[in-house]
């Protein structure tokens, strides 16, 4: 059962057009359609005094993240641009924590990497939850096996009892299987999967799962049709 209380809090991870707008440039299969399940965990949420935190990708015009300068991703949320806008229809009610606007590696909400050196460093979102007296936080959003992912392995690392609202969640699947792959490595990491992941996840059933790109690399939307 999904308690919130003032102790706890709701993480809502990469919910930008760009990856849950059909139009965007890294579209994610049912991104749209886990607008609405989110903004419901959001009231539960807001109800019960927990406290809500949204991430945002907010990526400079050229960075090592991006496959036009070397690195894996097709350009996205470029800080500024209707891509890294939250989606219009999310509830918004708390802090959004940007991350990799120096050009780093934002995959989790609360590390950025730089892709380059490999130096880390923390984005806002510890201290926002320490200084709330959070010790268990729920985790939603964008995309199942990459930022969800990473947020969720963090949030255990540092020692938030950590809770994965599977059904709302939604994979990228570059490879069949990675999404439930990912959903897989937290639950063993110590998470919590509450909810569908079978759905969330898409990746259980190969007939839903996206192509892999045939050279490897990322490609350009992870929509299929």
């Amino acid at each position: 059962m999904r308690t919130y209380d003032a102790a706890t809090a709701l993480i809502v991870v990469d919910m930008q057009n760009d990856f849950a707008d059909p139009a965007g440039s890294l579209s994610v299969r049912g991104g749209t359609d886990v607008v609405g399940v989110v903004n419901e965990e959001i009231r539960r949420a807001r109800d019960a005094g927990a406290f809500i935190a949204y991430t945002q990708d907010w990526h400079p015009p050229h960075t090592p993240h991006f496959a036009a300068d070397g690195g894996t991703w097709p350009v996205h949320c470029v800080r500024g641009t209707w891509g890294a806008e939250l989606h219009p229809a999310l509830a918004v009610s708390g802090p959004v924590v940007q991350k990799g606007s120096n050009g780093e590696d934002g995959y989790s909400g609360f590390t950025m990497r730089d892709p380059v050196s490999g130096a880390t460093t923390s984005t806002p979102l510890e201290r926002l939850l320490r200084d709330s007296g959070v010790g268990r936080v729920f985790v939603c959003g964008l995309a199942t096996d990459y930022c969800v992912r990473a947020t969720v392995l963090d949030a255990l690392a540092l020692g938030f009892a950590t809770t994965l609202l599977a059904d709302a969640i939604r994979a990228v699947d570059l490879a069949p299987g990675d999404g439930g792959r990912a959903i897989d490595e937290m639950r063993a990491a110590g998470a919590r999967v509450d909810g569908d992941d079978e759905r969330a996840g898409a990746a259980r059933r190969p007939e839903d799962a996206a192509e892999p790109p045939a050279d490897g690399a990322a490609r350009t939307n992870a929509q299929t049709a």
